[in-house]
């Protein structure tokens, strides 16, 4: 029996002085440990990529990251990037189709900006690849050249809206988010529904009403800060109180 339930968290694919390596900031680790409680367990994204089943197998959770990449436009039918470098398909190699696989089966999940965009691909749905470039959209990214805490500083509000998983998770329908991403979702995968929306509309959360198991994704950056947050600290929460209701073996 485990004392905890165990997170996986999908990590990057970079190259640093030419030497391959697998990552995760730590305010997503720390976040799954002081925020849920549970056990943070790191996934490298290997070539071939590990077994869906063996990683099911071995975490009560998952936990999609963001990161400075973007899901390959390929996938949801979009144009060929402008930026072949933002790429790192071997998260996308093992990311997309694990997605899948533990939506089917009901492993709770949370999934932040790049991970929400991710769900969305993997369930059906497509990405604007530049959200300022978009009709009726704003920047939605970070500015450039300001200290990391102007960089996660409340960027704009999102309005929560009713009747869905946030609704009941939040007792505010309107609050700030940071905003850090330059891609965002465009059409909406069918299982979904918009949970929150920027004043222009884009959506910046997303659940799934018909799903088996804990299932959340938000476009801002909970983990940032989160025990200064009251509503981070209640997303993190529930994250954690869903993995614990989740049979431990």
């Amino acid at each position: 029996m485990r004392a905890r339930p165990v997170v996986g968290l999908i990590c990057d694919h970079r190259v640093l002085e030419e030497q391959p390596v697998h990552l995760v900031l730590e305010r997503y680790i720390a976040a799954v440990r002081d925020g849920a409680g549970a056990l943070p367990l790191l996934i490298p994204v290997l070539e071939p990529p590990l077994a869906h089943e063996d990683l099911l197998g071995a975490v009560d959770g998952l936990l999609f990251t963001g990161s400075p990449s973007n899901v390959s436009p390929h996938f949801y039918g979009g144009h060929p990037p402008r930026d072949p470098a933002a790429a790192d398909p071997r998260r996308d190699a093992l990311s997309l189709p694990l997605l899948r696989m533990a939506v089917s089966v009901g492993v709770p999940l949370l999934a932040i900006c790049r991970g929400t965009q991710e769900l969305n691909v993997a369930l059906g749905g497509t990405l604007f690849q530049h959200v300022e470039e978009a009709p009726g959209r704003f920047d939605h990214r970070e500015k450039e050249g300001v200290p990391l805490e102007a960089q996660y500083g409340p960027a704009h509000d999102v309005a929560v809206q009713e009747g869905g998983l946030l609704a009941r998770l939040l007792p505010q329908r309107r609050f700030p988010v940071n905003s850090l991403h330059g891609q965002g979702i465009d059409k909406l995968a069918p299982p979904l529904i918009a949970e929150a929306l920027a004043p222009d509309g884009q959506i910046e959360a997303v659940s799934m009403p018909e799903a088996k198991g804990f299932l959340l994704g938000l476009q801002w950056h909970p983990e940032w800060r989160w025990a200064e947050n009251g509503n981070y600290r209640a997303l993190w929460s529930a994250f954690g109180e869903a993995l614990r209701r989740k049979p431990v073996p």
